[in-house]
């Protein structure tokens, strides 16, 4: 096992030459804290930069989404046990007509 540390300055707890005060930060907790100026200087830095804007659609989606996750499940066993009974006796009867409209609105 090597003894070189490859871990990365960026991750707390790690072991760096530089002390807390030349970094400009403290421990609280077990974790580094930013004091308020440089808090402040990296809001002023990154503010514009870490800006996510979501596209309509998505937001559409994530609507649409919503309110069929919330819609109550339909149950179409009797249906489905009907029409499996008229096939099985040789009575069930397709609509031609509707099955081509249903064609054509989902094709176009």
């Amino acid at each position: 096992m090597s003894s070189i540390d490859t871990r990365s300055s960026f991750f707390p707890r790690t072991n760096t030459t530089k002390s807390e005060s030349a970094k400009g930060g403290s421990q609280v907790g077990g974790a580094n804290r930013n004091t308020a100026e440089r808090a402040t200087e990296i809001m002023d830095k990154t503010g514009t930069d870490a800006q996510v804007s979501i596209g309509d659609g998505v937001k559409e989606f994530a609507r649409i989404k919503k309110a069929a996750m919330n819609a109550p499940e339909v149950d179409n066993s009797e249906k489905i046990a009907r029409l499996k009974a008229q096939i099985a006796a040789g009575t069930y009867e397709v609509d031609y007509d509707g099955l081509a409209d249903k064609i054509l609105t989902t094709e176009f």
